[in-house]
């Protein structure tokens, strides 16, 4: 993919809103599309290189190269496949980037169908949150053909840093991987924090050891802090989706014939914090829970 060459843009959410600006940033001119129209038009008018445009078939037949940012693996489908989708009218030859976190055997299954339409997908999901995001410094999982990437990498240099995980399929391995470790140590921490304060221990001092400590995570590092002890519980990712991406690595790790009881009790605990929180809570709050159902100061 040549360095202006246009690139479609499906998804302007949380994450997709900065990946765009990022894009744009680097000089590539973008294609954005979104349902919600007030996200499409707060980064279509922020540079003169980012157009809207009216339709998912539009991005596919102006772009040669489309970036999914998407919720879920089934989203993407549609998007990609569905009636009037990027697809319907993407020449042979384009790519899909889906930067959702997807199921691997789904993205296994949308790579061949892609292929019998003479199209390419490179899966390359993110790490690094909405602060990554907005810093152009995102980890992208990025799985698919050398030539393939070759063609997307300024566009995914743009957005982060390209680290290869293999071929199709496995960056959304890597990735939901990484986020059952995100919500075990998410998971662990909170219940370290509930268990130092009923204690006693004072909760900022605590975090400032074991983020200096043999104890320290992203939780401690990123979480605590910044979402947790202040009580905003607002880090842009919702509980919903860290759920949606331990299943995937929970049903990975059944098809691996692995036993992974740990994954198996952080995917519990996540459905269950779900039903109660909702689909809009931040995955922050699952200290919010796990302090409810331990008799503390719980949900206020």
């Amino acid at each position: 993919m040549a360095e202006r060459e246009r690139i479609g843009f499906a998804g302007i959410g949380n994450m997709g809103a900065p990946m765009v600006r990022n894009l744009a940033q680097a000089g590539i001119p973008v294609l954005a599309y979104d349902l919600n129209r007030d996200a499409l038009a707060a980064v279509t008018g922020e540079s003169n290189i980012v157009t809207g445009a009216s339709s998912l078939a539009e991005t596919g037949a102006k772009c040669t190269s489309v970036i999914t940012m998407l919720p879920t693996g089934a989203d993407v489908r549609e998007a990609v496949l569905g009636e009037g989708g990027i697809a319907s009218k993407m020449a042979q030859g384009g790519i899909i980037l889906d930067m959702s976190s997807s199921e691997p055997t789904g993205t296994l299954k949308l790579a061949n169908e892609l292929g019998k339409l003479g199209l390419h997908l490179i899966d390359a999901p993110v790490s690094g949150g909405v602060p990554g995001a907005v810093a152009g410094t995102l980890t992208l999982m990025t799985g698919g053909e050398d030539e393939i990437i070759a063609r997307a990498g300024p566009a995914l240099k743009a957005v982060g840093n390209i680290y290869r995980t293999g071929p199709v399929g496995s960056g959304h391995a890597a990735k939901a991987l990484n986020n059952y470790l995100s919500a075990a140590s998410l998971a662990a921490t909170s219940e370290a924090l509930l268990v130092a304060l009923k204690f006693g221990l004072d909760g900022a001092a605590m975090a400032d050891i074991w983020d200096a400590s043999t104890g320290f995570s992203n939780a401690t590092r990123n979480k605590l802090h910044q979402h947790i002890l202040n009580r905003k519980f607002a880090a842009g990712f919702t509980l919903k989706l860290l759920a949606k991406d331990v299943g995937i690595a929970r049903s990975l790790a059944e098809d691996m014939g692995v036993r992974a009881d740990h994954l198996d009790h952080i995917s519990a605990l996540l459905g269950d914090a779900l039903e109660v929180l909702g689909d809009e809570a931040d995955h922050t709050a699952l200290y919010w829970y796990l302090e409810q159902i331990s008799g503390g100061r719980g949900l206020e």
